[in-house]
């Protein structure tokens, strides 16, 4: 399991820009995204692999069209529970605190492909412990 892209925004709503690396927060988010705040959902993260069923021959996703913080490979997000803590490179640890999510508006992808996979298979966490994590880094289960 390790991270494959990081990304981030200056305003909600738009695709996220990639970045090599950022500093979480503790209890706040992505330093410098708009998402980031005191709230259950300071960071958001999908899997490639869900990235990858997305694709179409008339759609081939980036990462950050979803608007996910993080994307990774090797775990299948939308199967852990709520609760369970994760470890994202030597020092940052996050809690899933919500599986998918409610879209009151239709999204840029949306509206390119007429489906979205975020609020399915994207999941939202908090930050408990921030550090710096880096494109490359591994996630490993804590607890």
């Amino acid at each position: 399991m390790k991270i494959v892209s990081i990304a981030l925004s200056k305003k909600k709503g738009t695709t996220k820009t990639c970045v090599d690396e950022a500093l979480l927060i503790e209890n706040h988010g992505i330093e410098d995204d708009a998402h980031a705040g005191d709230w259950h959902r300071q960071l958001s993260l999908l899997a490639l692999e869900s990235m990858d069923s997305a694709r179409t021959m008339d759609f081939d996703p980036q990462f950050g069209d979803f608007a996910e913080n993080v994307a990774t490979t090797g775990i299948d997000w939308k199967l852990q529970p709520v609760g369970k803590q994760f470890r994202l490179g030597k020092q940052a640890l996050i809690e899933i605190t919500q599986i998918g999510k409610e879209c009151h508006k239709k999204c840029a992808i949306y509206y390119r492909t007429g489906d979205c996979i975020m609020p399915r298979e994207g999941v939202f966490a908090k930050i408990l412990n921030g550090g710096t994590i880096r494109v490359g880094d591994p996630i490993t289960e804590a607890g």
